[in-house]
């Protein structure tokens, strides 16, 4: 014992060697990639030193993922690296945190909690299967129009299946590291650098465009940040459930930094909300304002509020009155107001739920609807409501689910928003939770999903943060 462990320093200095020798040739071969291969080599670089970084300590890749994780839905981060499919830094950190985490000998277990499986992953990987049946059914015009990326049953579970999953699994492996982290409140700080980056993206894409406010709330510019990869609707929902947590961690935190980078941050996002123009999520920003005041509800909550809607009187914009009350003005018209979503998807698509109503027809399904080979519909994959697409999808059955499982998470952190063991900063994040889980509820009707999604990647990263507090002593909650 003695001499193993006289040896152990000597052992431990050689393999520091190594690996500072390892990292010199690894800088000398990246210099010569980036001469050669420009981007592409600065990414794979930039990938395998965080790939590295990684292997020393896990939670580092917990931190990145935190800011990769939203920007990952959008075309201006990588999503591959010299040509190969799904080798992206998001992927590759992915790999190397779990790789890691194994390596040190935790349990697996923790990795997944009962409700997420049984209510969840289970019932998506059965419409996945489900779904595989139906390749050679799917409209052919997508595949002219460029909107799907596959033509077998491997393309279809890796577009459909297993990139949903990897965001679970990577609010997952963010649950680990909270679980061990000495404060929790540590992960709030690359949350919001990760919203900065959002926000401004959106911001600096409009002022690039040089487009007005009034070209931007045109029902024809709903295509407008097709270009960043996202469509104007889930960038819109991506920055109302954002709000969310910020907002009722900004209400209930004591630190006085904090609280003034969180205002900041909430005006930075509202202004990036705004220009998207998309109504569900104002009605989401709306409806997150409301439960503040609602659940905070006293003098100074309600003066504050009473200021800010008098600011926000003043310089609103009438493109946006305009936005909001498209197809109420001059008599309501239902069909105006959906967008079409009315007559055009949702009627046509109603005798498919009849097809297989316990279990559903596969994971978008839409995509082989009769109704689109009859020509009844707009030629879309997506039924433009969370709810109809996951009843098409996975049946009344999976649905039920699904909906059980969302259930789980209000209740897990309306308890945690409460919890005298946390910290009021945790306290407040967690009553975020609760208020963006809403959001998605409501704005479901108008889109997204009850899968996971881009455009809830915040919301799915407070998940992981709260399946983290839970694995957490007592009295271990941030303070």
């Amino acid at each position: 014992m003695t001499a193993l462990s006289a040896r152990l320093p000597s052992e431990r200095s050689l393999g520091l060697g190594l690996v500072v020798v390892g990292l010199a040739l690894f800088g000398i071969v990246c210099g010569i990639g980036i001469a050669v291969g420009e981007l592409e080599a600065l990414v794979a670089a930039l990938s395998v030193i965080a790939c590295f970084a990684v292997l020393a300590d896990y939670r580092i890749g917990a931190v990145l993922m935190l800011v990769m994780l939203p920007v990952n839905g959008s075309n201006l981060f990588p999503h591959s690296v010299f040509g190969f499919t799904g080798l992206n830094p998001l992927n590759l950190v992915l790999a190397a945190t779990l790789f890691s985490y194994l390596m040190r000998g935790y349990e697996v277990k923790r990795f997944l909690p009962r409700p997420l499986v049984w209510l969840l992953i289970v019932p998506m990987i059965v419409a996945g299967v489900l779904g595989t049946q139906h390749i050679k059914d799917i409209y052919p015009e997508f595949y002219e129009m460029d909107v799907i990326h596959f033509t077998d049953n491997w393309g279809y579970l890796r577009d459909l299946l297993l990139k949903p999953l990897l965001m679970v699994l990577a609010a997952l492996v963010v649950a680990s590291a909270v679980a061990r982290a000495r404060r929790t409140e540590n992960f709030l700080a690359p949350i919001i650098a990760s919203i900065w980056l959002m926000s401004l993206i959106a911001i600096g894409y409009v002022i690039a465009a040089g487009v007005s406010l009034g070209s931007l709330a045109l029902p024809s510019s709903r295509t407008f940040f097709s270009a960043l990869g996202m469509h104007a609707n889930d960038l819109g929902r991506l920055y109302a459930v954002a709000y969310a947590l910020l907002l009722f961690t900004w209400g209930e935190t004591k630190d006085v930094r904090l609280k003034s980078v969180l205002i900041l941050t909430m005006g930075i996002l509202t202004i990036a909300l705004v220009l998207t123009f998309s109504r569900g999520a104002m009605v989401g920003w709306v409806v997150v304002n409301a439960l503040f005041l609602l659940w905070k509800f006293n003098a100074k909550t309600i003066g504050l509020a009473a200021l800010a809607g008098a600011v926000a009187l003043l310089v609103m914009p009438g493109a946006i009155v305009s936005r909001m009350s498209m197809g109420l003005v001059g008599g309501a018209d239902v069909n105006e107001f959906s967008a079409g979503r009315v007559d055009e998807i949702w009627l046509p698509l109603l005798p498919e739920v009849f097809k297989s109503p316990i279990w559903g027809n596969g994971l978008d399904s839409t995509m082989w609807a009769n109704a689109l080979w009859a020509e009844m519909m707009l030629p879309v994959t997506h039924p433009h409501n969370a709810y109809i697409q996951s009843v098409l999808d996975l049946g009344l059955l999976g649905t039920g689910l699904v909906l059980a499982y969302y259930w789980h998470v209000y209740r897990t952190a309306r308890d945690l928003g409460s919890n005298a063991y946390l910290s009021p900063t945790m306290r407040g994040f967690y009553q975020g939770v609760v208020a963006g889980l809403l959001c998605f509820i409501i704005t479901g009707f108008a889109g997204s999903s009850l899968r996971p999604t881009p455009e809830f990647a915040f919301l799915w990263i407070a998940i992981g943060m709260m399946y983290g507090q839970l694995a957490r002593r007592p009295g271990t909650g941030g303070t």
